[in-house]
């Protein structure tokens, strides 16, 4: 043995402990020692996955919303562009994908989910959309995934973490699609799976599909388009701002109504106009409603100058009504009971010239009062709703929604209308809109107010909607007591499911 080279080095630069076994063989030089203690190595986590753990964290203990924690995370860890993007797929992939990825981890977990730490369900839930529905490689996933664990959460359940993973990996997302799908009950819980809805959802929306004229063979196109990232869209505010920056910023122009853009490259905050607040982010649906109230002719000769905004926050709406109020030497009140939803709201109309807007903190059904009879020309009541029509754009809201939140919300948005009724002028209007498809929140609300009163008149909302939408935009609308409603839809019109009904008090 003495006369052999050491395999690795020369014999001279080998050392020998006490028993005669070599130490640091085939390194020359002096010894380099890792800074981490043996327990901390490879315990650091990828930024751009750490955000998105993050995210998770918070909207599971803390209720929060996503699309108000991530970017203040993405701020904080400072990413770039890229990390930025990566970020934010994974964690609204994972919370949109939330059903389906929670269906196979219950197949490969020997407890109930409920049973496990929430941290180390957020992390397969981050792992499992890594595996199945990104461009990641399946080393990367689990390596990174682990990783994060290890800082995060502990040793220990990162080796819970990395078998369950692997185990998820041994297929692709669509043999997992169809192992699930063959032990549904239902066609209804087949989809749910699928498509990462509630079952109670999957069934709501087919009923709303039938209730607003459509068929019931589109609800997979609408499940679908639900989990599809929203398309930033863009609104110049009439007369104050415009669009032409934002086109050279590579913006392109709307396809459903004029004056809007779309915007598909980052950071919007860059774009020409927007940290001015006269170019706004708002959702082309809602865009529809707030232009198509102020379009609509009125059914009566007077005056047209005092517009109410029932429920104005966050204010994308009612800053495009106080736009157009400046144009036509309107004046608009914009309503919003809740404190820090009325601080957006001044946010929102602060690019309008303050004579013409004023923001009060008022219950909404305050103005059922006789100190507010006949006092509108056109209201806008964007009533509190489940917002099952915005699950693209508010990832965690499907897995916070019940069945049971239906009849409480129904209830308030009828209290608002008969308020608004009060408070609107014969021959005035109002624009009744709910964030929701669901048949109890859209024609059940219209319909049960008709019968309330007498005096009321559905006006025919689909022509108004119409008139401020493109020519070659598909129809929304359906026919309901002697006027129409409108519907939209995520996988027709590319918004929001936004519905809408005009109203007005006849003598």
């Amino acid at each position: 043995m003495s006369g052999q080279e050491p395999r690795g080095g020369h014999r001279d630069n080998v050392r020998r402990n006490e028993q005669g076994r070599t130490r640091n063989r085939g390194q020359s030089g002096p010894r380099k020692y890792s800074a981490a203690a043996p327990g901390q190595r490879k315990r650091a986590a990828d930024p751009a996955r750490l955000v998105a753990f993050k995210t998770l964290r918070e909207v599971s203990s803390a209720d929060a919303y996503a699309n108000l924690v991530l970017p203040k995370m993405i701020r904080e860890y400072q990413l770039d562009r890229r990390d930025a993007g990566f970020a934010t797929e994974l964690a609204y992939g994972a919370l949109r994908g939330q059903g389906f990825y929670d269906a196979i981890l219950a197949t490969l977990v020997d407890r109930p989910l409920a049973e496990l730490d929430p941290a180390i369900l957020d992390a397969l839930r981050l792992g499992a959309h890594q595996l199945l529905a990104m461009r990641v490689p399946k080393h990367a996933a689990l390596d990174e995934t682990v990783s994060l664990a290890r800082a995060q959460i502990g040793a220990g359940p990162s080796g819970l973490i990395n078998a369950v993973l692997r185990r998820v990996s041994a297929q692709e997302a669509a043999a997992w699609t169809e192992q699930l799908g063959n032990s549904a009950a239902s066609d209804s819980e087949r989809l749910a799976i699928e498509h990462s809805h509630p079952d109670w959802i999957v069934r709501a929306l087919r009923g709303a599909l039938i209730a607003h004229g459509r068929d019931a063979s589109e609800l997979e196109a609408l499940l679908e388009a639900d989990n599809l990232a929203p398309v930033v869209n863009l609104v110049a505010l009439p007369g104050l701002g415009d669009l032409s920056g934002a086109l050279e910023s590579g913006a392109e122009r709307g396809t459903l109504l004029a004056d809007s853009a779309t915007y598909k490259h980052g950071d919007v905050s860059r774009v020409p106009g927007v940290k001015e607040g006269t170019v706004r982010v708002q959702d082309a649906g809602s865009q529809v409603m707030a232009r198509a109230l102020a379009a609509i002719e009125l059914p009566e000769a007077g005056e047209d100058r005092y517009w109410l905004d029932m429920c104005a926050g966050p204010g994308g709406k009612a800053s495009l009504l106080a736009a157009i109020a400046v144009q036509r030497d309107a004046r608009l009140t914009a309503n919003e009971p809740a404190l820090h939803r009325a601080r957006l709201v001044e946010n929102s109309l602060d690019a309008v010239p303050h004579d013409y807007w004023m923001v009060t903190g008022e219950d909404g059904r305050i103005f059922g009062g006789e100190d507010y009879a006949g006092d509108y020309d056109r209201i806008m009541v964007d009533a509190p709703c489940s917002g099952l029509g915005a699950l693209r754009r508010r990832p965690e809201s499907r897995w916070r929604k019940a069945p049971r939140d239906i009849p409480e919300l129904t209830k308030l948005q009828g209290e608002l209308l008969d308020a608004a009724f009060n408070a609107v002028r014969v021959g005035g209007v109002i624009g009744f809109v709910t964030c929701s498809p669901h048949q109890a929140e859209t024609r059940l609300v219209v319909e049960d107010f008709l019968k309330r009163h007498e005096n009321a008149a559905l006006l025919d909302t689909s022509a108004a909607v119409s008139a401020v939408m493109h020519q070659d935009a598909p129809p929304a609308g359906h026919a309901l007591a002697e006027g129409s409603t409108v519907q939209l839809w995520p996988h027709v019109h590319g918004t929001d499911a936004m519905f809408m009904a005009i109203l007005t008090k006849k003598a």
